[in-house]
């Protein structure tokens, strides 16, 4: 749909200010509340395992020479930092590994862009449990939302989702921390648009700047709630407006329905996936057909000529690459993964060290997979993130499989169990058994919690 966001939205950005400094936790439903448990789970999985990173590591680094804030704890480490520092270090640990949650409809990873933001807010300002329920119930609403109205254009246009959206979301989480009103919030939002950046270039040379991209709009987003707060103000039709971010971020390239229907009603927390494995998801729908095809067929590499991956545009293009010279090009390859399913029948994080990343028996495999534009991928895309996949063996049997939805969506979805031996295998190594369960015990009873002291203290 073309240039229709200054009439078919107009006034969308103060609905949604209203809508952030109206949110209560009473008027959450329940299966809200739970998708909100099944987030922070995940973000915590996600957070601690990615908090020995390189570039995690090197943040600290950086703003442990700079900053002497003792405000808010840095996941995985007893470093405490200001509130903006601190949610900029657990952004980048929860997309360390690119195994954190994610949004279909906008091609988004709220997790890291929110849940630093509110965290750090709520240790700072003393806010409760079920604050923070309710403040990323509306950060991951307003962040997908406006991620669905301009995808896929922006990403075809080279924006990366989670930044540019990331932020509006980092700003109206940390608005309701602060308990801002809706002139307030919408201020908020309007320093957001010019805070909203992020480009993939990344996916050319496997860049790390991916990995700041979610802390980038998790401090960003607290910068503005509070500039806000002390009254500097934004635009009133950041998103809407003739210059507002749909035009010029968007292009005008937008899906109008996708932003306001049912707000207030209807929350995209419980419509995220979650991530099986550590690697771009979209290609995870192919992964899980040829995983079926080598339990059904019982092949090996040795055994394979050929495969052949169909995805629509978006996945295909920047993740079609045959070489894994770097961490981020091995998970932002869907040749990549596909071999490890062939070679190992899983994608798992270790499979991505260095050691593993250089079998020369990946590296040949590689080079027999191709990646493709499908005809019936695209065709349902956004809507569905389908993917298929061909294997020609070289006895001549040709094995093919489409999967519609890839485990961890909506309408296939990671149970609790599933997120719980997710949040242990990777987790559980790091903190120990004793630790483990305490934060299990606390993010399952997260709302009837006296208060989130042991996200503070690692």
């Amino acid at each position: 749909m073309m240039a229709q966001s200054a009439g078919a939205l107009d006034g969308a950005s103060i609905r949604l200010a209203e809508f952030i400094s109206a949110a209560r936790y009473d008027a959450l439903p329940d299966h809200v509340v739970h998708a909100v448990k099944r987030a922070l789970l995940d973000y915590v999985s996600c957070a601690v395992a990615g908090s020995a990173m390189p570039v995690s590591k090197a943040l600290m680094a950086y703003f442990q020479e700079e900053d002497a804030s003792r405000h808010a704890a840095v996941v995985g480490s007893a470093i405490r930092l200001s509130a903006p520092n601190a949610a900029m270090v657990n952004g980048a640990n929860t997309h360390g590994l690119d195994f954190d949650d994610g949004y279909t409809q906008g091609s988004a990873h709220p997790a890291g862009a929110v849940f630093p933001a509110v965290l750090a807010m709520a240790e700072r300002h003393g806010a409760s449990p079920r604050d923070i329920v309710v403040a990323a119930a509306v950060g991951y609403d307003v962040m997908l939302r406006i991620a669905a109205t301009v995808h896929p254009s922006t990403a075809r246009r080279g924006y990366h989702n989670t930044a540019i959206a990331g932020v509006f979301g980092a700003a109206a989480g940390a608005a309701s921390i602060l308990g801002l009103n809706a002139a307030q919030a919408l201020d908020a939002l309007g320093l957001a648009g010019s805070f909203a950046g992020g480009i993939r270039e990344y996916l050319a040379e496997g860049a790390e700047i991916k990995r700041l991209h979610p802390g980038k709009a998790a401090r960003d987003g607290i910068v503005c709630a509070e500039l806000a707060k002390r009254g500097i103000s934004g635009p009133s039709r950041v998103l809407e407006g003739s210059l507002g971010f749909f035009n010029v971020i968007g292009n005008g390239d937008i899906r109008p329905d996708r932003l306001l229907g049912d707000l207030g009603a209807a929350y995209a927390v419980a419509d995220i996936y979650f991530k099986p494995y550590p690697c771009c998801r979209h290609y995870h729908a192919a992964i899980d057909g040829i995983r079926q095809l080598r339990a059904e067929h019982a092949f090996a590499a040795a055994d394979v000529e050929r495969v052949d991956i169909g995805l629509y545009s978006v996945g295909a293009m920047g993740h079609d690459h045959r070489h894994c010279d770097t961490l981020l090009e091995a998970q932002m390859s869907a040749p990549c993964a596909a071999a490890m399913a062939i070679l190992d029948g899983d994608v798992a994080a270790p499979m991505f060290m260095p050691d593993k990343l250089a079998r020369p028996e990946l590296a040949t495999l590689m080079l027999r997979i191709h990646t493709n534009v499908d005809d019936e991928c695209e065709r349902i895309y956004p809507r569905i993130r389908s993917g298929a996949a061909t294997v020609v063996l070289r006895d001549q049997r040709s094995l093919s499989i489409r999967v519609l939805e890839p485990k961890g969506e909506s309408a296939n979805p990671m149970t609790d169990a599933d997120l719980e031996h997710k949040f242990l295998a990777n987790c559980q190594p790091l903190v120990g058994p004793a630790r483990a369960r305490q934060l299990l015990d606390l993010v399952w009873n997260f709302d009837s919690a006296a208060d989130a002291a042991p996200l503070y203290h690692w």
